[in-house]
């Protein structure tokens, strides 16, 4: 992974763009409120990872981009691979997290959260890929089907299973890793015939493999698997707490601007490329066409206040609590503090609303 993107004429142009919008950086070491995310390597992820290269934010402590400044508050990014990430948001070593909508689930009863910006879906970034000699799902029956269990990729594996009439205990789902499943299929292993992988493993196994194809993804789940931002409900109510979710939401939506612009887009799926396991333009496009940003306000707020919501997270938590991956199930609620007070994950539509409005003057 390439930690240092190299500013192109767009980023400084971008920068410099919005140092005017947002009336330039006054001096960045005032005392202020600093607040953290934590942030792995995932398409809409790495945005984080760009804005910062970019100039939208700064994310080193004590230093402010444009971004923080029009919103009064500190962002410090926290980059770390995806595990460390949750172990770090549960220990409570930071107040935000890069998290999918089946993780939060078991540190939330810990440490309650709230999902104020979903940024992407999984729209075929994951899948079950077999070899030749699997002709039909039946052909399963018998085999091992390798992917990382308790994970979304189970949660792929079982709900397609469940769409095409079968029986999850005619299956036998083995964990392995998904970077070692994806590599001893590439490789020939005679006993990885099926694996349920993510991006980019899905790609590079296509790409070594001919005779190997998807035999199903996430396209029949679209939006159950929701990759997004929480922030932790005690650091939203600390003194900035609203400005540092309005922070993320405003620097997360500016790079999205950036992609939707036909004469920025291919520089900026370049960058986040960089970020994301280092792919190039052409296999940046297929990513993001496998993983659907939620892009704008609309699409977000769409997410969060669809009536689709709470039957997708009923779904997933029967599947969490079947699985052993919740010991009980967290307690779910929808919209602001006043209206779900005691949730242990609130999905909350108001703070994408804020950023539309602007902060209080």
């Amino acid at each position: 992974m390439k930690n240092i993107i190299k500013k192109t004429n767009w980023a400084v142009a971008l920068s410099c763009a919005a140092l005017i919008t947002l009336n330039g950086c006054s001096d960045s070491k005032k005392s202020v409120p600093s607040f953290s995310l934590a942030w792995s390597e995932y398409p809409s992820w790495s945005v984080f990872g760009v804005a910062d290269a970019t100039g939208i934010i700064n994310g080193k402590k004590g230093e402010m981009g444009p971004v923080e400044e029009k919103w009064g508050i500190d962002i410090e990014l926290k980059e770390a691979e995806y595990d460390p990430c949750l172990a770090i948001y549960g220990a409570g070593q930071c107040d935000a997290v890069c998290i999918t909508n089946m993780d939060i689930l078991s540190p939330a009863t810990g440490r309650p959260g709230v999902m104020v910006l979903p940024t992407s879906t999984s729209f075929g970034a994951d899948a079950c890929l077999v070899t030749g000699d699997i002709k039909s799902v039946e052909d399963l029956k018998g085999k091992k089907v390798f992917g990382l269990e308790k994970s979304v990729s189970e949660y792929c594996f079982v709900r397609n299973i469940e769409l095409l009439g079968q029986e999850e205990s005619d299956y036998n789902f083995a964990n392995m890793d998904p970077g070692a499943a994806a590599l001893a299929m590439q490789q020939g292993n005679a006993e990885q015939q099926a694996i349920v992988v993510w991006n980019p493993f899905v790609m590079e196994t296509l790409g070594k493999r001919s005779d190997v194809r998807v035999l199903f993804d996430s396209t029949k789940i679209p939006n159950e698997i929701i990759d997004s931002v929480v922030v932790a409900k005690s650091s939203l109510e600390k003194e900035g707490g609203e400005a540092f979710a309005c922070a993320l939401i405003e620097a997360y939506y500016e790079v999205n601007k950036a992609l939707a612009d036909s004469a920025k887009r291919n520089e900026t799926l370049i960058a986040i490329g960089e970020k994301f396991s280092n792919l190039g333009l052409e296999q940046m496009e297929k990513v993001v066409e496998q993983t659907k940003f939620y892009g704008t306000p609309d699409e977000g707020l769409a997410v969060l206040t669809g009536t689709e919501l709470p039957k997708i997270m009923d779904t997933v938590v029967s599947f969490c609590k079947a699985h052993d991956i919740v010991e009980k199930a967290p307690v779910l609620g929808y919209g602001n503090a006043a209206k779900a007070p005691d949730a242990d994950v609130r999905f909350d539509p108001t703070y994408i609303q804020k950023v539309s409005q602007g902060p209080a003057k």
